[in-house]
């Protein structure tokens, strides 16, 4: 279309309506010619307008209007179906529950483009109502802000929603850290072979899902160690063996004790066939979480005197004594975390005493070095020295001072001289 000056425009095109008012229309990435989504009261403010959209297309920040007409549930649906192949079954019938359970009802029909920051607050505070836990709230909104992230990444919106969220608090309760007493008596409690399914929780440090999946091909009794490589899960009573959380497929050197009762374990109650499994139920099929602690777990805890205590409290025991013997990053590696920092923040916890037993070691180290300029006799240093106190530390540099004199025939009597 031509312009005022007789030239032919090169961006898009303007025309008069019989309202006497112009509209716009300006070719999309793709060519197709596509109207102004409102119209405009001159010609000059819809050649302008024009400009504004070829700026926007040519700088890459140009959205298709008709993608932000999609509502949440149905972008959810794609990005779901698209996200799902990657998901451990576990954590998608989670996904799965929550969009269908608190995402949709109250977000779903939304627009995409429509959806703002103080919506997705009052969303959250619509959960605080539905008295949904911290965690369930955090995981829902995860979820969202995954679908919400998914639309700004192929263009639909410019910006995500799920900024500047506040979040409820998770409560950080402190793991329950069994003593060597406490696990022994445990153990003792626990009726055979379920007795060794308990010691490879808390002395090889496995998820109750991934000691629930051993099997006979995982043990090797030569090298004194096993391999993780599958967990059994359970989802609307369903098991299904996976990879391992974060699919961390690991090797565990086992104490030799260990080793040894697994060699007979598998002479004695174990089939003969790699796939077997090392811990099954009465119908000789995979143990199910609930019916083991029922039968088994929680009878046993309760013989041993002990209160609060659960498969997972194992876990978290082997990790801080590994921790506490061995250091964070061999804590990790053995729990098949590939961040030492969540073995420090969910696990791994100070053994009692252990505090007292660093400042002890410390003031030895201490008593130590200022025994180094008493020629090495630790019973030499004063006791005022070795509190601290000012008239001992002027007396150590009395001390001091005397010891630099005799050692430096050039120095003047009783002066310091620097070395």
């Amino acid at each position: 279309m031509a312009n005022n000056k007789g030239n032919r425009r090169r961006f898009g095109a303007v025309r008069k309506l019989p309202s006497g008012r112009y509209q716009a229309r300006y070719p999309r990435p793709d060519g197709q010619m596509r109207p102004a989504d409102k119209t405009f009261p001159d010609k000059t403010t819809a050649e302008r307008w024009l400009v504004r959209k070829e700026a926007e297309i040519l700088e890459g920040r140009w959205r298709d209007p008709d993608d932000g007409k999609l509502t949440v549930e149905q972008w959810g649906e794609r990005w779901f179906a698209a996200a799902s192949p990657e998901l451990k079954p576990k954590t998608r019938a989670l996904y799965s529950g929550l969009i269908r359970l608190w995402i949709n009802p109250r977000l779903g029909s939304y627009l995409v483009r429509d959806v703002r920051p103080i919506t997705v607050a009052e969303w959250i505070a619509g959960l605080h109502k539905a008295k949904l836990s911290a965690s369930r709230i955090r995981t829902a909104y995860r979820v969202f802000a995954q679908i919400m992230q998914s639309a700004a990444d192929n263009d639909l919106i410019s910006m995500t929603p799920c900024r500047g969220i506040k979040l409820p608090r998770l409560p950080e309760p402190e793991p329950r850290i069994l003593t060597d007493a406490e696990v022994e008596r445990l153990v003792s409690a626990t009726n055979a072979p379920h007795d060794l399914l308990v010691k490879l929780l808390v002395f090889a440090g496995l998820r109750i899902g991934e000691a629930f999946a051993l099997r006979r091909s995982d043990v090797d009794v030569d090298g004194g160690c096993i391999t993780v490589d599958e967990s059994l899960a359970e989802i609307s009573g369903k098991q299904i063996f996976d990879t391992p959380k974060n699919h961390q497929v690991r090797r565990i050197t086992l104490p030799a004790f260990l080793v040894r009762e697994l060699g007979t374990h598998l002479d004695r109650n174990v089939g003969k066939a790699g796939s077997a499994l090392l811990f099954v139920g009465r119908t000789g099929k995979a143990l199910h979480y609930n019916a083991w602690r029922t039968a088994h777990f929680d009878p046993a805890v309760e013989r041993a005197g002990l209160k609060d205590v659960t498969p997972h409290a194992l876990r978290a025991t082997h990790a801080t004594w590994v921790a506490d013997r061995h250091g964070v990053m061999a804590a990790a590696a053995r729990l098949g975390h590939s961040n030492a920092s969540v073995t420090t923040r969910h696990y791994a916890r100070a053994v009692d005493g252990r505090d007292a037993e660093i400042a002890k070691k410390l003031d030895a180290e201490h008593t130590r070095m200022l025994a180094a300029d008493y020629c090495g006799d630790p019973q030499a240093v004063p006791d005022e020295v070795r509190s601290g106190h000012k008239d001992g530390e002027q007396q150590n540099e009395r001390h001091l001072a005397q010891n630099w004199h005799d050692d430096d025939d050039g120095g003047a009597a009783g002066a310091l001289v620097p070395v």
